[in-house]
């Protein structure tokens, strides 16, 4: 068995029992990167000689008995984390040369469980894209077929750990950002209750949808990384100070006996079939292992892409702001005074997606325009919250596709933005609602790509969750499959 085809749950074993050592896991790392990223674009920064000198650290303490939860494993973080000393460019041009003075919360976390910080990873700029091909840097391509998209806007966090080349990694989802490009890239992604953990040191988009999540291989290693990065932290003014519960501890209970329901407006038209066959094997899986289904609507799902597309972009248009090319970011000034230099700063930073979202926000925010848009919007992602809460009252989770296709090709929908926005569709009503979901792989095309599912939960019910999740999947063989590079 190659270093790298290890999971985060059989390296503690491996690394505590000194039958591995932290030093060459990281350099099998490396190795794979340099042999295999070129074919994928997942990584913007290499972090090798950092992440080497944390690997010896943590042999250093091995050897001393000093053994925490994630103690020389090497993970790899989306280029929206701030890292102190280690580049961090959104995917941006105004960010190319942006070197952090301090870690973030989540990041910070991850050091004090003993993980190994590989380098940092591609994504739509500013988080802002489905498919990750609004990079500054260039699209990541998914490892299963390289002429199709990963998903976004976390496509490198995805693709990293299906191809290799990290052992898992941390995004964000904002509209379904981890959920995607996870159900893309054949691997489990976990969108967090808004406010479970801290979005301190995350460079914001849309401040009261976004939210830190982990990717890995398989469900045993979500709730690994979940418990790392979960709780309370005052640095975060929207951080819940709620108990966190131990992960692993249920994910053996199984479904027996659990009420998921099946959103009716999720399995109607514009749903390709190969998805929602995938959707109803794994019904019938859940089904044979003693899960009971049960239909419920959510009359608003139809609001939910319009009231998105406000919400984020207004938000997105206030906290972009502060790129102005003096602050900080790239600066274009050939001196004609102040409004030219913010003008042509950020008409040189910004890509034409993250331009074409700012002014979007800007119109919704603007004088006349605020009530008939943005407080409009507002009162539908009441409705949809609303919708979802009841019908979590009435089933302990829901069962829904991720996506409406498996990934689509490179170039396929970037003509289209409002095509490109509806792949979102079923992702997007949870980040709205606030709570939490998971996607996890469920099946595959024709073609040979992932097919994803979510299970959808009540606020903070993240452990219930991982025990649906982890039940399928040991019934399953999906998570098992690699794509070959």
């Amino acid at each position: 068995m190659s270093l790298i085809d290890y999971t985060i749950a059989q390296l503690q074993t491996q690394l505590r029992s000194g039958k591995i050592s932290a030093a060459e896991l990281c350099d099998a790392y490396l190795a794979r990167i340099a042999s295999v990223d070129g074919e994928i674009n997942a990584y913007l920064t290499v972090a090798a000689e950092s992440a080497r000198a944390a690997a010896l650290a943590a042999d250093r303490d091995l050897a001393g008995g000093h053994v925490r939860p994630l103690t020389g494993i090497p993970l790899a973080l989306k280029d929206i984390f701030v890292t102190k000393g280690i580049r961090t460019t959104c995917a941006s041009k105004i960010l190319t040369d942006y070197i952090p003075p301090y870690d973030g919360t989540a990041v910070q976390r991850l050091y004090d469980s003993g993980a190994v910080l590989l380098g940092k990873l591609n994504m739509d700029e500013f988080a802002m894209g489905s498919s990750n091909e609004n990079s500054a840097f260039g699209a990541v391509r998914n490892p299963w077929n390289r002429d199709y998209v990963t998903g976004g806007s976390s496509g490198g966090s995805a693709a990293c750990v299906a191809a290799r080349t990290a052992l898992a990694s941390l995004g964000t989802d904002t509209g379904g950002s981890i959920r995607q490009p996870a159900a893309h890239c054949g691997v489990v992604g976990l969108k967090p209750t808004y406010g479970r953990v801290s979005r301190y040191g995350v460079i914001a988009y849309a401040s009261s949808l976004d939210q830190v999540g982990p990717l890995t291989r398989d469900v045993r290693d979500c709730a690994i990384l979940a418990q790392a990065i979960a709780g309370y932290d005052p640095l975060d003014s929207t951080s819940v100070n709620a108990p966190v519960p131990d992960y692993l501890a249920s994910l053996e209970k199984g479904v027996k006996g659990l009420r998921i329901g099946l959103p009716r407006e999720y399995f109607g038209a514009g749903l390709d079939p190969e998805v929602k066959s995938a959707l109803e094997g794994a019904q019938r899986v859940l089904a044979g292992l003693g899960a009971e289904f049960v239909e419920i609507s959510l009359p608003h799902t139809e609001y939910a892409v319009a009231c998105y597309y406000l919400i984020a972009t207004a938000e997105a248009s206030s906290n972009l702001a502060r790129y102005d090319g003096i602050r900080f970011g790239l600066r274009v000034d050939e001196g004609e005074g102040l409004n030219a230099l913010y003008c042509r700063s950020r008409a040189a930073g910004f890509g034409a997606e993250v331009k074409r979202r700012i002014m979007l926000g800007t119109y919704a925010l603007s004088a006349g325009y605020y009530d008939a848009y943005y407080l409009k919007a507002q009162k539908a992602r009441t409705l949809i919250r609303q919708d979802i809460i009841a019908a979590l009252d009435q089933v302990d989770l829901l069962l829904a596709p991720v996506a409406p296709t498996p990934a689509f090709r490179l170039g396929e929908k970037t003509a289209d933005p409002l095509q490109m926005y509806l792949s979102d569709i079923f992702t997007i009503p949870v980040n709205l609602a606030g709570t939490c979901a998971l996607s996890l792989p469920c099946g595959f095309s024709a073609g040979g790509l992932p097919i994803g599912m979510q299970f959808i939960g009540r606020p903070f019910a993240e452990a219930s969750l991982l025990q649906a999740a982890y039940a399928y999947e040991q019934a399953t063989e999906w998570h098992q499959r690699q794509a070959i590079l």
